[in-house]
Order: C-alpha cells, then structure tokens, then sequence
C-alpha cells in the first residue's frame, strides 16, 4: 500500500496524537475542579485512572504475549479510536468524579496499545536507528502531553468540554495514519513460529543488561509523570501563575512541551556517546532541578523560569534510551513483551508519586520537587553497570 509520509514520520505524528489523549483531562482541571467541586487531590485520583489503565492493559499485552501475537498497527489502530470514544465520554458525559474515574481508566488502558505499540513499530520499521528515533517518538508523547494544555490555552473560551474533544479527534486521525502504514518488515513472526508461552516475558529480568535499564526506568518513572501532572500546581506554588488563568496553560504547555527537545536532542547525542550515558546525564540534570526548584523559588522569576525549562527538557530525555537499552538486550521474540511489561511496572511506580504529589502539594509548595528527588538518584544507581559501560 503506499503511502504519503515516510514511515517513522508517520508513526511519530499518530504518536503525538494518539498521546494527547493522556493529560486531556488535567489541561481542564480548573473547570473540572470548579465544576464539580473536586480538589487537587482529586484531579490525582483522575490521573492515576488513566496510569491504572495503562498499567492493567500493558500487563494483559505482556504477560498474554499479545504484543507480539497480533501486528501491532492493527493494535494500535483498535486501542486509538477506543481511547476516543472513551475520551469524549468523559468530556460529554461524565458530571462528577464517580463517574468520571471508569472513563479515565478506559482511556489509559486503550493507551498500553499506543504508547509500547508505537515503540514496537519503530523498531519494526527501523532497528539499526532506534535509540535516535525512539527519541522522537518520546519527544512527541511528551509534545502529546503538553498538547491538551496548548488547545486549552488557544481556545480559552472554549467550554471545557470542548477543548478535551479535541484529543478524541487526534486520536482517530492516529488510527487511520497507522492502520494505512501496516507493520515495518522487521521483527515480525516467521510462518509456523510457536506461540508465546504466557508469562515468559519475566525471563528478561534475568538479563543483566535488561534489569539495569529497567531499574534506571523505574526511578525516572517515579519523577517524570509526577512532575508533569504537578506542573500547574508548582506554577501556583510558586507565584509564576494564578489559578484558573490562561497563563497556567500556557507556561504547562512551555515547561512540558520542551521535552520533546530535550529527546531528539538526547537522541542525536547518543548517537556519539550511547543511550546509557544519554539517560545517566538526563537522570542527574533533573535531579539537580529538583534539589534547586525550592531553593530557586525565592529568587527572581526568570531564573526560576529558566530552572523549570531544563527541568522539564531533562525530566523525560532519558525515557526513549531505556526503551533502546532494554530492546537491545531481549531475544527479538519477546520485544514488544518486555517493553510493555517494563511499562506497566513503571507506570505503577508513577500512581504512588502522582498521588502523594497532589495530596501534599498544596500544604508543602514548592518543597513537594524534594518528593521527586530520590526518583532519579535511584535511577543513576540501577543505570551505573550500563553508563559505566563505554559500549552502551
């Protein structure tokens, strides 16, 4: 079948809009939290739904072996549009929190078919460069989280409803681009191959080069989904932003969208001196934004401004080098498995920091980064045996 755009260009657009579907929510949570007289809290509770999705669905792929069963575009193509319709049943449906969370949850688990999928096609598509270009596609989920507040701001008219429809309408064009690419000719099964044993996925841990990514994965995990869903409320703690103000959105949009950035320019540096180092360099440089964030907060606002840039082109730059890292050291045939599986493990990580972030946030300031910082120390010390190896 041909096609007009390249495949990698294609699979990173319906990326970026695929992923938009992932913070839809959070760029109304002033509406929402005003509307249905929640708190910030609870705009966590709304969060975590979609990670528990996203984790329930990345262990039904992993541990079934579907991620490796079926062609991962006709996965991504079917998790995409239920992911919009899940989305705008939230955005015209839903009227409080009760009814709000299985919505949300519906979301993120039609995202465990976007986000590892993704990951799976590039490398279908594209194995001698996937740290580079699974750098781009990082760069655009993280363009795809900043985009909701984006529209929130360019529409800031717009009832809220309307702005997360938006995202519902990015993810089916993310169906059709992918269903019309199809799979990339690498790492397809081969006619007659045995089936996926379900559970073999867990003999990567017992792969020293897997588990050292997977551990640097987790403590980035631990900072990168809190600092994003933490953004607006560090903004107000901070005296850069007021509630309920079109500046919210549009600094949200500024300090999580530069991350996209900060990953395609950790993909081409890697090309020089690997991913390990890449995500060793991007763990430390976020580390040290969360030690400085309180501390910087009493200085001037440019240079807390300045702080919050690198902090969030940093925060994520690292997050495609695990992915290439622990790619790199699995069996070909259990790929899509292990991705998927080291996502779900993460994401359950983000659920207890995201939570606790919003539960303490409004009583702690702009002291809640300290909550973040042991993410990315742990994250160096899991990562050491790889960044410490020149040939990663």
């Amino acid at each position: 079948m041909s096609f007009p755009l390249p495949p990698v260009a294609t699979i990173v657009i319906a990326q970026l809009f695929g992923t938009s579907l992932w913070f839809s929510a959070n760029s109304a949570a002033s509406s929402l939290m005003q509307a249905w007289g929640i708190s910030e809290a609870d705009i966590g509770l709304l969060t975590n739904a979609v990670q528990l999705g996203f984790i329930l669905g990345t262990l039904t792929f992993a541990l079934s072996g579907l991620a490796d069963r079926f062609e991962a575009s006709r996965i991504f193509m079917v998790c995409a549009l239920i992911g919009a319709l899940a989305n705008a049943a939230f955005a015209l449906l839903a009227n409080d929190l009760s009814s709000g969370l299985p919505l949300r949850f519906a979301v993120g688990f039609s995202l465990a078919g976007v986000y590892p999928l993704g990951m799976k096609l590039v490398v279908s598509w594209v194995p001698e460069r996937a740290g580079t270009v699974l750098s781009q596609l990082v760069g655009m989920l993280t363009l795809g989280t900043a985009l909701p507040h984006g529209i929130r701001l360019a529409g800031a008219d717009w009832p809220w409803q309307q702005t997360i429809l938006v995202s519902s309408v990015l993810a089916t064009m993310a169906a059709i681009l992918i269903w019309r690419l199809g799979d990339g000719p690498h790492l397809k099964r081969q006619t007659g191959a045995s089936r996926i044993r379900i559970g073999r996925v867990l003999t990567a841990f017992s792969i020293p080069q897997y588990r050292a990514s997977a551990l640097g994965y987790f403590g980035h995990q631990w900072e990168l989904y809190a600092f994003w869903t933490l953004t607006p409320a560090l903004l107000i703690a901070s005296g850069l932003a007021e509630r309920g103000t079109p500046q919210i959105s549009g600094l949200s949009f500024l300090i999580i969208g530069i991350g996209s950035l900060g990953c395609v320019l950790g993909g081409w540096w890697s090309q020089s001196i690997g991913s390990a180092r890449v995500a060793a360099t991007a763990l430390a440089a976020s580390a040290v934004c969360c030690a400085l964030f309180p501390i910087i907060a009493t200085a001037s606002s440019a240079w807390l401004m300045f702080l919050l840039l690198i902090w969030g082109a940093t925060v994520v730059a690292d997050s495609p080098h695990f992915s290439a890292l622990s790619a790199k050291a699995c069996p070909p045939e259990i790929v899509g498995s292990a991705l998927t599986l080291q996502n779900a493990l993460g994401f359950a990580i983000t659920m207890v920091s995201i939570q606790i972030g919003t539960a303490v946030v409004d009583a702690w300031g702009v002291y809640t980064s300290w909550l973040l910082l042991p993410g990315p120390l742990l994250g160096l010390w899991g990562l050491a045996p790889l960044w410490r190896n020149t040939r990663n």
